[in-house]
Formats: structure tokens, C-alpha cells, sequence
């Protein structure tokens, strides 16, 4: 049975690795060249340029690996984690949290979202799927694509237009669900925050709908020729008084590395 078949017929049926190597789709046998963006609005033209060196590698998908702090219950804990992420078809993202107290993952592969969480490895806390997990997944892989800006040129699908010099959006469709993503930029053409509308319950109200979500960029670095948000902050209301109360991880990006073979 294909790994798509697996998934598709119970997100447990399948390992984090098999899920890691399936979505570590091989790179574009091609690099970034300049005359990649003619036509493109120059706002979106100079995050391009900022965000990847000409000669990078044409990736789809990239592996990461991050620590910071996860607001659980009300209490923040610290966390390690790797992912490997692939924006147009999904990503894996498995971390402990306080030092093991909590392991497992949250993933979206093949049209379908999972959180798979143990205590201390053993006693399963955390085990959600169906239609509402996946479309809020889908978004979240959306949301994470500033670390694989190479999926993001036109040649992939992704309709970019600019409000004006720092202001951006993007629109694209992964597995028949169509997204919109907000970028804003700073001077010199870093991605400095995203939003865009998720599906969730974050205030547990037993009903899921279509809420404010994205992060701020507090640092930016290059790894391997594409430079991303480093560090920085992620929630719910961003920009709203909501976002004091929204705001459930802080991330540091350690390692990234270009998925190109």
C-alpha cells in the first residue's frame, strides 16, 4: 500500500519517518535565476530577491529544527523539535515538550491533519483528526511556507500581488482548499509578520470557524542561501486585542536545511 493510500485510511497507520520521507519531495532539477520574477509586482520582486540568493536550489520541501516555548493550559513549557515540511503537500512537526513530559507530533499529509501526543511517551493525550484538524493543518502549512520561499515563486501555482511597497499576498490552492496568506515586509524586504484566516476553536468554544492567525519575526538568518524568519512569535488575533491571550508559541529556527535530492 502506497503512503498516500496509509494515510488516507488512518493517520496511526503510518510513522512519523515514512510520513518525513514522503514529504521530502526532491528539489526542481533547476535554481533561481532573476528573470524568475518579471512580471511579478517589484515589492513581491524584492522579497524574492532578500529572501534567496540566484543559484539556490529550486526546493519544495525543507527539514528544520527549532526550540522555544508552547503555552499549554495557560502555562508556557519549553520545547525541542524537528520538522520537515513540504507547503504544498504537507509537513511533519514532532517535538518534546518539558524535557518529555509531552511527546509526539502534528502532522498533515495527503489531505489529512493529525495531532498524535503521548504522556512521557506512553499514555496518549492527544489524539485528533477529521475534516476540522485538517483544514486548520492545511492552513498551518500555508502559514509555515516563509521557510521554503523557493515553493512559493509563481512557477508553483502561487498568485502573488503587492497593496504597496511592504504589504503583499499570496494565493494559492493545496489540496482543493484555497488560501490566502498576508505578508508584511520591512525596509530592507524581510518578511517581518503573516496572516491570514484559519479554521480553529481557539477559545474552546465547542464550534469551529474561520479566525485571525499568524506570527511576528523578531530575527531573520540564511541557511543555504534562503533567509527567514528566525525568531519570532505565534498566534491567534494577531494585531487584535486578542493577541495578549492568542499568542501560544515562540519559536527559534536552529537548522534548515533544503530538501534537493
Amino acid at each position: 500500500m502506497s503512503t498516500q493510500a496509509m494515510r488516507r485510511a488512518n493517520a496511526s497507520t503510518i510513522s512519523v519517518k515514512e510520513l518525513e520521507a514522503d514529504l521530502s519531495q526532491p528539489a526542481t532539477p533547476d535554481v533561481f535565476r532573476e528573470h524568475e520574477l518579471n512580471g511579478l509586482p517589484p515589492p513581491v520582486q524584492r522579497y524574492f530577491r532578500t529572501s534567496m540568493a540566484p543559484g539556490t536550489p529550486l526546493a519544495l520541501a525543507a527539514r528544520l529544527e527549532m526550540h522555544g516555548s508552547i503555552k499549554i493550559a495557560g502555562r508556557w513549557l519549553p520545547f525541542r523539535a524537528t520538522e520537515v515540511l513540504a507547503p504544498h503537500r504537507g509537513f511533519v512537526w514532532s517535538a518534546s515538550i518539558a524535557g518529555g513530559l509531552f511527546v509526539g507530533s502534528d502532522q498533515y499529509a495527503a489531505a489529512l491533519g493529525a495531532m498524535l501526543w503521548k504522556f512521557l511517551g506512553l499514555i496518549p493525550v492527544v489524539q485528533a483528526e477529521g475534516p476540522d484538524v485538517s483544514l486548520s493543518a492545511v492552513a498551518r502549512a500555508a502559514a509555515e511556507a516563509v521557510w521554503v520561499p523557493t515553493a512559493l515563486l509563481p512557477r508553483y501555482g502561487v498568485n502573488w500581488t503587492a497593496e504597496n511597497d511592504t504589504h503583499l499576498t499570496a494565493r494559492y490552492t493545496v489540496d482543493n482548499t484555497p488560501l490566502v496568506v498576508r505578508y508584511e515586509l520591512d525596509e530592507g524586504a524581510r518578511m517581518v509578520s503573516a496572516q491570514m484566516e484559519r479554521w480553529r476553536d481557539p477559545n474552546n468554544t465547542g464550534t469551529w470557524a474561520l479566525h485571525s492567525f499568524g506570527f511576528e519575526a523578531t530575527a531573520c538568518a540564511t541557511f543555504s542561501g534562503v533567509s527567514v524568519p528566525s525568531q519570532g512569535k505565534v498566534g491567534w488575533f494577531p494585531g487584535a486585542d486578542g493577541w495578549a491571550n492568542g499568542e501560544f508559541f515562540r519559536f527559534a529556527v536552529t537548522k534548515l536545511r533544503q530538501v534537493v535530492a
